[in-house]
């Protein structure tokens, strides 16, 4: 398995389909070695998804969902019989060493080490990781690494979508993107309006290269949003200073891979207060972004 770096400058740049065909790796092979079963993507990624369910975070007294802020996932893009692969892993700051050591020893490439949100009790940290090869053998190196923490690695039975409890309508009109529910938490990408590359392909939307906007509603009308914005340098300023005016905190501002062009930085988020009051300062952000909107 060739390690993340340098390898992917190989890949071939053409578009893949969204199902597999005779030279794509073997999807049902990959979920059986990770250990839960993904779903295909526009774009042609292979994503699976891996909440902390296990983890009862609580921040300024809200109980996070982990649709709001502990979703860790894996996302495999096809490169003819291989596959590069991108993630984002959920971790307590006790799981970090062991999932990081075992990710190296597997031929992995750890890309970004940070936390998303402040004073959340416990603690998680976001590791991200990249790596290109055989796509299963990836995917062994993953759940290995996996195992080195609590992550639910069993598949889990869905639960029904339970009424949010607030104009979801009315909060994508006014943001300018359409949402989705997903775990009692509503969920908005809006991706750039230019394509991104690392090392000369381009990334799909699918591979965490989109602006993410949740939102969780709480018992008194008000409701929390978290989530992370997708950023040129010369973006970052008014971002931060829309956020700030509508007193939605700023979390962290880093960047999430090593390669990309054109140059991102990933600005997380935190606010609670009324959808109606979130969706305003939200919208002033995303109108200092070059993001794909309406």
């Amino acid at each position: 398995m060739r390690t993340f770096l340098g390898a992917v400058a190989i890949a071939a740049t053409m578009s893949m389909p969204l199902v597999a065909r005779a030279a794509d790796p073997d999807w049902r092979a990959v979920g059986e070695a990770i250990g839960r079963e993904g779903a295909m993507q526009p774009g042609g990624v292979y994503k699976i998804g891996l909440p902390r369910t296990d983890l009862h975070v609580v921040l300024d007294g809200v109980e996070v969902k982990p649709a709001l802020a502990l979703g860790s996932w894996l996302a495999f893009e096809p490169m003819g019989k291989e596959a590069m692969v991108m993630g984002d892993l959920v971790l307590t700051e006790q799981e970090v060493a062991p999932v990081m050591s075992t990710l190296l020893a597997g031929g992995l490439t750890v890309t970004a080490l940070h936390n998303h949100v402040l004073r959340g009790q416990p603690a998680t940290l976001y590791l991200h990781v990249g790596g290109h090869g055989d796509a299963v053998s990836l995917a062994r190196a993953l759940h290995a690494a996996l195992a080195k923490s609590a992550t639910p690695l069993a598949p889990s039975a869905p639960s029904p979508d339970a009424p949010l409890g607030f104009d979801t309508a009315s909060f994508d009109q006014a943001i300018g993107a359409k949402g989705k529910a997903a775990g009692g938490v509503w969920q908005v990408s809006v991706p750039r309006a230019e394509p991104i590359r690392d090392n000369g392909m381009e990334v799909p939307v699918a591979m965490g290269v989109a602006t993410a906007i949740n939102v969780q509603p709480l018992a008194d009308g008000r409701a929390a949003t978290t989530g992370d914005f997708v950023l040129r340098t010369t973006e970052v300023d008014g971002v931060v200073r829309a956020l700030r005016a509508a007193n939605i905190e700023v979390t962290a501002i880093h960047s999430h891979m090593l390669d990309e062009e054109p140059r991102l930085i990933f600005l997380h988020f935190w606010g609670v207060d009324r959808p109606e009051a979130l969706s305003r300062g939200l919208k002033a952000a995303l109108d200092a972004t070059k993001s794909a909107r309406g």
